[in-house]
């Protein structure tokens, strides 16, 4: 990759980093990240070698200068990174990346920071990172990240065609930096109102307020008195992008949201002197005439997010690329959203409570009630396990279900989940309604060239490392030569055979029905896995009408040895058609109806017209619907992370208990006869 990350000296030898702001050490992730970037906290006294540590221009930094200056000793200044949690540091989360610099501050024109340097002298002319940097520009917008993330999806952002002023908080270091004389900060800010008026006359002016302001934290430079005409204040918790994007002006002092609007293709009017002044893209009320030279804004993204900051990995516990902070900040941000105003759970049996207090309990404790009464008085969000019930049944209920990638073993052998799917409207395997997943495959008929590469790049890694919903593996027998038709098994009682199927509904009759279609072929037969294994109802004396039946067989193995697959409804036809496989289903799975497969069954149509790729399709089903847990940090996650720990292993096994469980259940399915 071409973003390095730092080290202190030559070779990579450590530094000893003195400070003496407790900051430094009540901050466990703060202290992780400086020790990974090869920097040792101390405290006492520095010797001319060692570096003091200052966190950016915060009340506390004087004694740091003043300690370096009578050692002799090279300041360290520490701020966040531009992409950093859910809610300001002062709510305690811990930051996703650091700004080390050892030239100024970033937000202070004084003196040319690091960034600075960067930025006026780097080539920044490396095709690949000019490619990463377009991507994650398009990343950033698509899942609207910011520095913070405590937004909601659903507050209302004014129609489009106002004009946004951006205030900031009250005494802000980049307000002072930019505005150096005493008292000159709101005045500044009022002349940015009258002129974004003065420039737009008879347009509407949108003051967006920070967050810190709308949490109570520190107020804001307008207040209500400046809401006056067509001016007003905006304090909902809405998507800086979502607001960029319906401004037809922009106009800041020095707030990141500046920064983002150049992104967004904006020409921002800045009245103050921010990091991002001055390279052509902005129209500078105050300009800096040591910048000359003109960027593009790939070239400026590079250098401020992608050279620049010390990027840490909370699921790895390392120092990481941009992309991967991404990655986590975009699963936390979902997480968040979903999940703030908390969960009442119905119908969930005793071992998924563990795991599904892990999923949705990160923020609000997960709380229990089969009651609907109790559930819809709670004012949290109600959900209820897919099987036990029907929408109709409980209006108002999520749907929760297993994933797609879901573990290395059987849910029937109690194994915990690494993905859940919550679907607001119905549940993805039931046809008779609409559901989240239908949406977001219709919204994926169109893709974008980066959620092409991502879709791509995720099947390419499922295919290679051969991975599926439960990954058992196993062997696979010499098949008979000739056309191989799969066909594939599933449990009898299996809700999505049991809704999604009409005329065929048994893994008999599915076998009928592929031999009179295929008369010649060689017939495979594949029994569902908890069949198998005597957890599940559904097994069949199949040698009587396929030519070969493959127990105990890499499902994933057997995909890449047939030509052809044949199913009701099971999901090892969406796995089919990832690897190029011929599908043809006979009920109505959440991938047919598309026009990627054959479908026999009732499909409906009505609802499934729009035409999305194989790559649409996926996307809409892998990264867009499921909810995804590390296995290993316990935090939310992206499809990928499951990936890299499925294909690597780094699965933790199942408790004792578990097993013990599982051995239970198992012994109750096979004698169940004994007490109808």
């Amino acid at each position: 990759m071409t973003g390095q990350y730092p080290t202190t000296k030559a070779g990579g030898a450590r530094s000893r980093l003195f400070y003496y702001n407790a900051g430094f050490l009540r901050q466990k992730r703060l202290r992780r990240i400086l020790s990974l970037a090869g920097y040792d906290l101390r405290l006492g006294k520095p010797t001319a070698d060692d570096l003091v540590a200052v966190w950016g221009n915060a009340d506390t930094a004087h004694r740091g200068h003043a300690v370096a200056e009578a050692h002799g000793c090279e300041l360290l200044r520490v701020e966040d990174a531009f992409l950093r949690s859910i809610h300001p540091g002062r709510a305690g989360e811990p930051p996703l990346g650091l700004l080390l610099d050892r030239s100024g501050l970033h937000f202070d024109p004084a003196t040319p920071s690091d960034l600075e340097q960067l930025l006026a002298s780097h080539p920044l002319d490396d095709s690949a990172l000019m490619r990463r940097a377009r991507r994650a520009i398009a990343r950033l917008q698509d899942a609207h990240l910011s520095k913070y993330n405590a937004y909601s999806p659903q507050a209302p952002v004014p129609d489009p065609g106002y004009v946004l002023v951006i205030d900031q908080a009250r005494g802000d270091a980049s307000v002072r930096a930019s505005t150096p004389f005493e008292g000159t900060d709101h005045a500044r800010f009022q002349e940015m109102l009258y002129c974004a008026q003065d420039e737009h006359p008879g347009a509407r002016i949108i003051i967006k307020s920070h967050p810190e302001d709308r949490a109570g934290h520190r107020p804001g430079y307008y207040s209500a008195a400046d809401a006056q005409g067509r001016v007003e204040i905006l304090d909902a918790p809405v998507s800086p992008w979502a607001l960029l994007e319906g401004a037809i002006a922009v106009y800041t002092v020095s707030s990141q949201m500046g920064f983002e609007a150049i992104l967004c293709g904006h020409r921002p009017r800045i009245f103050g002197q921010p990091f991002y002044a001055g390279w052509g893209l902005s129209e500078d009320e105050f300009p800096i005439t040591r910048r000359q030279r003109r960027l593009t804004r790939a070239q400026l993204f590079a250098a401020a997010m992608i050279l620049y900051p010390t990027w840490y990995s909370p699921h790895h516990d390392r120092l990481c690329e941009l992309e991967e902070v991404i990655d986590a900040l975009e699963a936390e941000t979902r997480a968040w959203q979903q999940d703030r105003v908390g969960w009442i759970a119905s119908g969930m049996r005793l071992w998924k409570r563990r795991p599904l207090q892990t999923f949705f309990g990160r923020y609000r404790r997960l709380r229990f009630s089969n009651s609907a009464k109790t559930a819809k008085a709670s004012g949290r969000n109600w959900m209820i396990w897919a099987g036990r019930t029907s929408t109709g049944q409980s209006p108002g209920a999520h749907r929760v279900e297993d994933g797609f990638l879901r573990s290395r073993g059987l849910g029937a052998d109690l194994i915990p989940p690494l993905s859940l799917v919550v679907d607001r409207q119905g549940i993805y395997y039931d046809p008779h309604q609409p559901s989240d997943l239908e949406d977001l495959i219709a919204a994926r008929a169109t893709l974008t060239p980066e959620q092409q590469q991502r879709a791509e790049a995720l099947t390419q890694r499922l295919v290679q490392d051969s991975l599926s919903k439960y990954n058992l593996g196993g062997t696979v027998p010499d098949l008979p030569k000739g056309h191989r038709v799969l066909v594939v098994g599933q449990v009898a009682d299996d809700a999505s055979v049991r809704l999604g199927c009409e005329k065929i509904a048994t893994n008999a009759d599915l076998l009928v029905a592929a031999r009179a279609a295929n008369p010649d072929a060689v017939l495979i037969y594949k029994p569902h896995p908890d069949v198998e294994a005597g957890l599940r109802s559904g097994s069949i004396a199949a040698e009587q009408l396929a030519d070969v039946v493959v127990p105990d067989s890499d499902p994933m193995a057997l995909l890449d040895m047939v030509h052809e697959v044949w199913t009701m409804t099971s999901l090892m036809g969406f796995e089919a058609l990832l690897r190029g496989v011929k599908v043809t289903t006979v009920g109505a799975p959440f991938y047919a109806g598309w026009g990627l497969t054959t479908d026999l069954g009732a499909v409906p149509v009505a609802r499934r017209r729009a035409r999305p790729s194989l790559m649409g399709l996926v996307h809409a089903t892998l990264i867009d619907y499921p909810r995804y847990v590390d296995p290993i940090s316990g935090l939310p996650c992206q499809v990928e992370l499951v990936v890299e720990r499925l294909a690597k292993g780094e699965i933790p096994e199942p408790s004792a208990a578990n097993r013990t469980l599982a051995k239970l259940q198992g012994l109750l399915a096979t004698y169940a006869h004994l007490w109808r």
